[in-house]
């Protein structure tokens, strides 16, 4: 049984691990863990060279991590219903 709530948390914060926590996808888990660094990286660099691009940037991040978190909870509650 995997917890929803565990992999929408991994997910919201860092792209990757909730998805690599549900195990059906942990290719993808990692690749998203991966861009998720890349982007944490070039997130950092916007804010330094064009702050004004950077609240454009937190945004659809935010989004981005949202949806993630919401693909890890409803994988979650389909696992758990395919074992039930």
């Amino acid at each position: 049984m995997k917890n929803p709530w565990i992999a929408a948390v991994l997910n919201f914060f860092l792209m990757g691990p909730g998805t690599f926590y549900n195990g059906r996808r942990q290719a993808v888990g990692i690749g998203l863990t991966i861009g998720a660094l890349v982007l944490s990286w070039l997130e950092f660099q916007v804010k330094d060279v064009a702050p004004s691009l950077y609240p454009i940037m937190f945004g659809t991040v935010f989004f981005m991590n949202l949806f993630f978190a919401y693909d890890g909870y409803t994988e979650a509650k389909r696992i758990n219903g395919a074992a039930a």
